[in-house]
């Protein structure tokens, strides 16, 4: 197995692109695996490393279909929805809570 090249931050080659660099550009990696790393080195703690693919390897985004659309708005109306009132509360529910403020604090909280 070869090893990656390691490039320092801001001195990659042209050709190369981070994943949301990629996206950016309309893109995705296609299947391909990650071809070299760059790294940003730190003073107290470990480099930061960023994965770069390769765009001339890279594909079109896929576009959104209809049903891709619609299995979107459900998942996030799910998480929308509590599950002890059930009513769509309007913000994504915190997993830490589990149910929305009114129903996670109902002392704090006066039905008007």
């Amino acid at each position: 197995m070869a090893t990656l090249p390691v490039y320092r931050w801001r001195l990659a080659p042209d050709g190369y692109a981070t994943y949301r660099q990629l996206r950016a550009l309309g893109l995705r990696p296609g299947g391909q695996g990650v071809a070299a790393t760059l790294e940003r080195p730190r003073r107290r703690r470990g480099p930061l490393v960023a994965y770069l693919y390769r765009i001339d390897r890279a594909k079109p985004v896929r576009p959104m279909t209809p049903g891709r659309w619609a299995a979107l708005a459900a998942a996030n109306r799910a998480r929308r929805t509590c599950p002890v009132c059930g009513r769509d509360a309007g913000y994504v529910i915190p997993p830490s809570l589990g149910a929305c403020v009114p129903c996670a604090f109902p002392d704090n909280h006066e039905e008007s």
